[in-house]
């Protein structure tokens, strides 16, 4: 029976290994930035070839059973993989340093097969006929796009999407330890990345049942993604993160913050 080791240390730490890692964050962010200005356009039906709306003929059932599918694969590899017990396991594979890398580019390669194999359901469920309010709402789920890729960078994009921690391995330097910080929309909503995906899924001139759908199922995983993420907050930060919870809402900015 053949058997899986580990990359010893001795490994990579080799500067053929750190010459590679760092390549390889670099093409598993392009895949990933190919990869969201694609979903900007499926969501939108823009540019792309395939949109949420387009694609091969299927069953009522067929496309609910497959769409689902698709769904909970993304689900199941973007909540599993960011776990710290999962991380524990998996990086006596993987080297730490593109542990992030290989999560980024597993997500981007899920997205991909989920826009691939995406069956349309196109009955309307509501269409914006006024064309000023359509382009308002266009300009909506525009500015909700851009909430989510802006709020990237406030909380330190490049190491959200793995290029620090190869950067930092080719160059030998230590990575920063985890700051808690609260820049500018993290003020007003604990998760604006989150908000902004909301509001570009559900702000469409005109709504499909797939879209609908996809809608819908996106914003209970990211509900429940959500509690995992802040259980782990909470891990990392203690009281402090409490105490951010209690004085900040989580994605409706209700509350007034000190």
């Amino acid at each position: 029976m053949t058997q899986v080791h580990s990359i010893g240390p001795e490994v990579a730490g080799s500067r053929v290994f750190k010459l590679f890692a760092f390549l390889y964050g670099i093409a598993a962010y392009l895949v990933f930035l190919v990869t969201v200005l694609y979903a900007i356009g499926f969501v939108m039906g823009l540019v792309v070839p395939k949109s949420i709306d387009t694609g091969a003929d299927s069953s009522v059932v067929e496309a609910i059973v497959i769409n689902l599918l698709l769904m909970a694969l993304f689900a199941v590899q973007h909540s599993v993989m960011a776990r710290r017990r999962f991380k524990a396991w998996w990086t006596q594979f993987v080297p730490k340093p593109v542990e992030r890398s290989t999560y980024v580019l597993f997500a981007s390669l899920s997205l991909l097969l989920l826009f691939w194999q995406w069956r349309p359901m196109p009955t309307i469920v509501w269409n914006v006929e006024d064309p000023d309010l359509a382009a308002t709402v266009v300009t909506l789920s525009f500015a909700g796009w851009v909430l989510a890729f802006t709020s990237t960078f406030m909380i330190n994009h490049f190491e959200l999407f793995g290029l620090n921690q190869v950067t930092n391995h080719v160059l030998d330097k230590e990575a920063s330890p985890p700051r808690f910080r609260t820049p500018l929309f993290y003020k007003f909503v604990r998760h604006p990345l989150y908000l902004g995906f909301i509001i570009a899924f559900w702000a469409t001139p005109t709504m499909t049942v797939g879209h609908l759908l996809f809608a819908a199922v996106t914003t209970i995983y990211i509900l429940l993604g959500i509690a995992l993420e802040e259980r782990d907050l909470v891990d990392l930060f203690g009281d402090e993160y409490r105490q951010y919870k209690q004085r900040v809402s989580m994605l409706i900015p209700w509350r007034k913050s000190i």
